[in-house]
């Protein structure tokens, strides 16, 4: 008998192991189901924020061209179908979205825009642990046959752990760097109100900037979800220099910018030790932790870096540090008003900071007030050691 006892096959959904972005991931398994149902025309990720009860776009499917749903996110109180899918861990099958033509929120009134006429929404978790929703859409109505539902689910069953594998590298990541800093947490004078409202004002720079600046929200909540990071490499400078009250001397200071060099070493440590090296989204961290004190001028460090050669991620987490360092009480100061500050960023735009930075937070004053109102340092703070994902 000439055909061989073990014969090689091709796995189709290998590609969704490989260490890519998610956004690679979804598209791909896209790709695999229009194999067999071209009438399935996007698959979006949107990710939950407990602490805010935001549910953020993240990755989908659709065209480049598509724009008109990304960047977005509503409070999911504000929907009672989705608090329901959430509520309850049932899917959702709405075969023509034209029920909901009444509605005039932003995200069903850019669904209708994109031209989709039904969807398919189920939650996700792991455990009792909600991460958000994944959507299927159709600008077929009635596209969703039962045939094509159990595909699906099978289909979003792999996804999903896509997804929480996604979170769960983040929070393994962020975790363990975060616990090293809140180790010495009580040897600066960076409060966690601080971390919390600068990573939301890192983010709504991001978000100001990603129509101009070609962001998607992958990047978006990375910007995010690394910002509280920015001064990890504080946790090696000495207690006398770190909490000296007074000015610091040509040498202290000298010593106290090595801060950036430090926290980027100490982020390349724990990524070997936690085999996370490769993952692809990490040099925004290292970026952030090493560029966040460059000047657009050149007069900054640890490197001189000047104009676009500091990399954007560092530029957005300057602007919202130092705007909420201005705009926070610390035993050496008092604290400025939301005016004064901005005046402040103002007059620092182009010599030290990005103007086009400075100008996007700057031209959302209600959501920073908001932020400042939400976390404000004699509020108790919400629980839980992520400010993003979970």
């Amino acid at each position: 008998m000439n055909s061989p006892a073990i014969v090689s096959q091709q796995d189709s959904l290998s590609p969704l192991r490989k260490n890519v972005p998610l956004r690679d991931k979804i598209r791909y398994l896209h790709e695999v189901i229009n194999q067999r149902h071209i009438e399935i025309n996007r698959l979006a990720v949107a990710i939950y924020d407990e602490k805010t009860d935001l549910l953020k776009t993240f990755v989908h499917s659709s065209d480049h061209g598509e724009q008109a749903l990304d960047n977005y996110e509503s409070r999911l109180g504000e929907s009672q179908t989705l608090s329901r899918i959430r509520d309850t861990g049932e899917a959702r099958l709405v075969n023509d979205l034209q029920i909901f033509v009444h509605l005039n929120a932003p995200h069903a009134r850019r669904i209708r825009e994109m031209g989709y006429s039904s969807s398919y929404t189920l939650p996700i978790y792991e455990g009792e642990n909600f991460f958000g929703f994944l959507f299927f859409n159709s600008r077929t109505p009635h596209a969703f046959t039962e045939e094509l539902l159990h595909y699906l689910d099978l289909c979003a069953h792999l996804l999903s752990l896509s997804v929480i594998q996604e979170v769960c590298r983040l929070q393994t990541l962020t975790g363990a760097v975060e616990t090293a800093r809140n180790m010495t947490h009580h040897r600066d004078n960076e409060t966690g109100g601080h971390l919390e409202r600068m990573s939301r004002f890192s983010r709504l720079i991001a978000q100001e900037l990603a129509a101009s600046h070609g962001l998607d929200d992958e990047y978006i909540e990375h910007i995010f979800l690394f910002a509280p990071l920015h001064d990890i490499g504080k946790i090696a400078i000495p207690d006398g220099i770190l909490l000296k009250p007074g000015r610091l001397t040509a040498d202290e200071y000298a010593v106290m910018k090595t801060h950036t060099e430090k926290g980027s070493s100490i982020i390349d440590s724990m990524l070997a030790n936690l085999g996370l090296s490769q993952y692809h989204h990490i040099q925004i961290l290292r970026n952030i932790a090493l560029y966040h004190h460059e000047c657009m001028d050149g007069c900054g460090y640890p490197f001189g870096l000047a104009g676009d050669k500091i990399p954007l991620e560092a530029r957005i987490i300057s602007v919202a540090d130092i705007f909420d360092a201005l705009t926070s009480k610390r035993p050496y100061k008092h604290a400025w008003s939301v005016d004064e500050a901005f005046a402040y960023l103002r007059e620092q735009a182009q010599s030290k900071l990005d103007p086009a930075c400075v100008k996007a937070l700057l031209n959302n004053r209600e959501k920073v007030e908001a932020i400042r109102s939400r976390f404000d340092d004699e509020s108790p703070q919400p629980s839980g050691p992520f400010p993003g994902l979970l």
